[in-house]
């Protein structure tokens, strides 16, 4: 998986159809094997190649939770440890396998400050497969930090 650099992610920074940073995962059987273990999913599909091939699948599947943490994963990896996910939500729509190249994509749609103050960001995501099919589109809301205000009195810091 790529990742950004880890930074604070201020809200004033951040614009209407700005993109995030893109994050590549290609699932192992092995990864799909502990998130299997991890989640308590113990639907055969998920880690028993022949009994996959046997319901017609081409191999065993990713897990339906496993593509939404792969675009948690992206939302939160741009927005920078300050953020908080305040909601998610994302619908499967596109089978992936052990060695396929998924890229998680966002743009964000729209931003604004909510009665508390804080720095509200929303975004779309997509996750794309190597042949550019879409698996999992989702949708984020995320609380990203305010910029202090500069030291100095001024607006722009000096006095």
């Amino acid at each position: 998986m790529t990742t950004a650099a880890v930074t604070t992610r201020w809200f004033e920074d951040v614009a209407p159809g700005m993109a995030l940073d893109p994050v590549t995962v290609r699932p192992t059987a092995t990864q799909l094997f502990r998130f299997s273990a991890a989640t308590w999913n113990a639907h055969r599909i998920h880690y028993d190649t022949r009994y996959a091939v046997h319901e017609g699948y081409p191999d065993i599947l990713v897990q339906s939770h496993l593509h939404g943490c792969f675009l948690t994963r992206t939302a939160l990896g741009w927005a920078g440890p300050r953020a908080r996910l305040r909601r998610f939500s994302w619908r499967n729509r596109h089978i992936a396998v052990p060695g396929d190249t998924l890229t998680c994509t966002g743009l964000v749609t729209a931003c604004h400050v909510d009665g508390a103050g804080a720095g509200i960001v929303e975004c779309a995501l997509e996750e794309r497969n190597g042949d550019g099919v879409l698996c999992a589109p989702g949708t984020a809301v995320l609380e990203l930090p305010r910029r202090p205000p500069a030291a100095g009195g001024g607006e722009d810091g000096r006095s």
